[in-house]
């Protein structure tokens, strides 16, 4: 799927020069599909990557990013779904969604897109910090900063905090400076002074490897690409772990032991489902000693096989600081290998997001 921040910059990184359109939602009331923070860029031939809704507001965005470009002026606009006589849009989740729409031009640093592209490769992690604006002003008055590091903002006396926001917000009333980025200043001075900004925190794509490259390991790959996920799938074994079942994945054939250390660096997620003792043994020693940044560990069998591998790998269940599930997934039912995939990613992912694993109707009105 291309809606992550990560495929938006791709796109524009593929040809930076064209006319694009950044959309952004920066103020919901009510119910919404998209939350604050969410982005949508816009070619100016009409393609489009990423979402800001569930499809009923992208034909119009894309009408209106038109303007935005012909004008080169930012633009903002509201969809109104409280009101039901109006059934112009035919939203059906009766809130009220503001957006922002900014053209990327060399007069704005095209928004520092390439400086965020840089700060996700680099870190992994960044705060995107987007200036509110008027739509009298022009394009080299729209300001953006890519943050790395609370030091940097302390450096640069921006007043705020990093950890202020875990989530996308609005901060009010203070200044937008800058910071370096790879050497790079992201200092705009045509953006100095007090207004409001929108604060996105943002990340690469969550990344998993997979123990074991068997048939019931390749459902687990496809979900995990479906989600967005990078997927590495590691198995020496001849037989195992072939390019053309494992399509997009990273496939590596060698044995535990000879990982390069860079292949446990933000590691989010490790699945291992080897079906042989010893091997998976060898897995979880590894994932022990070098995965320290690790949120979620399963290991397929049921619980007694957990014991025994444990056992012979001179661990214990907590021996582990990621979230160590085995037997692996939740209980979803089902018993074939598309089943037991969807219900392992499944708890994968409500980890990553630090989610309860609940019904959402326990949870949203």
């Amino acid at each position: 799927m291309s809606h992550h921040i990560e495929d938006l910059l791709n796109a524009w990184s593929a040809a930076p020069q064209d006319d694009w359109v950044l959309a952004v939602v920066t103020h919901v009331e009510g119910s919404a599909y998209r939350k604050v923070g969410a982005m949508m860029l816009i070619h100016g031939m009409g393609k489009s990557v990423g979402l800001v809704s569930g499809g009923c507001l992208e034909a119009d965005l894309r009408r209106r990013a038109q303007k935005v470009i012909q004008t080169g002026q930012a633009a903002s606009v509201c969809y109104d779904a409280t009101d039901e006589a109006d059934a112009s849009y035919q939203l059906g989740c009766g809130g009220l969604v503001h957006l922002m729409l900014l053209p990327l031009c060399a007069a704005n640093h095209y928004l520092h897109f390439q400086a965020l592209k840089a700060a996700l490769a680099s870190q992994g992690r960044c705060h995107y910090q987007l200036m509110l604006t008027d739509e009298s002003l022009s394009p080299g008055s729209l300001g953006a900063k890519v943050w790395t590091s609370q030091q940097a903002l302390d450096d640069a006396k921006a007043g705020w905090q990093l950890s202020d926001f875990p989530r996308p917000g609005i901060l009010q009333g203070q200044s937008m400076q800058g910071e370096t980025v790879r050497g790079q200043s992201l200092q705009d001075e045509s953006v100095q002074g007090e207004s409001a900004s929108l604060v996105v925190p943002l990340r690469e794509h969550h990344r998993i490897a997979i123990f074991g490259g068997g048939l019931d390991a390749q459902p687990v790959c496809q979900i995990a690409q479906q989600l967005g996920w990078r997927v590495d799938v590691v198995d020496r074994r001849t037989s195992y772990a072939r390019e053309y079942d494992f399509v997009g994945a990273n496939i590596i054939k060698l044995p535990v032991s000879e990982l390069p250390k860079n292949f446990w660096t933000r590691l989010d997620g490790a699945i291992v489902m080897q079906h042989n003792l010893e091997l998976d043994a060898k897995a979880l020693a590894a994932i022990h000693q070098h995965a320290k940044q690790l949120s979620y560990l399963a290991l397929l069998g049921p619980g007694h096989r957990r014991d025994r591998v444990l056992a012979l790998a001179g661990l214990e269940v907590a021996s582990f600081g990621a979230y160590f599930s085995a037997p692996a997934g939740l209980a979803l039912g089902g018993e074939l290998p598309s089943s037991i995939a969807l219900s392992i990613l499944s708890e994968c992912h409500g980890v990553l997001h630090g989610a309860k694993r609940v019904a959402l109707k326990e949870v949203m009105a």
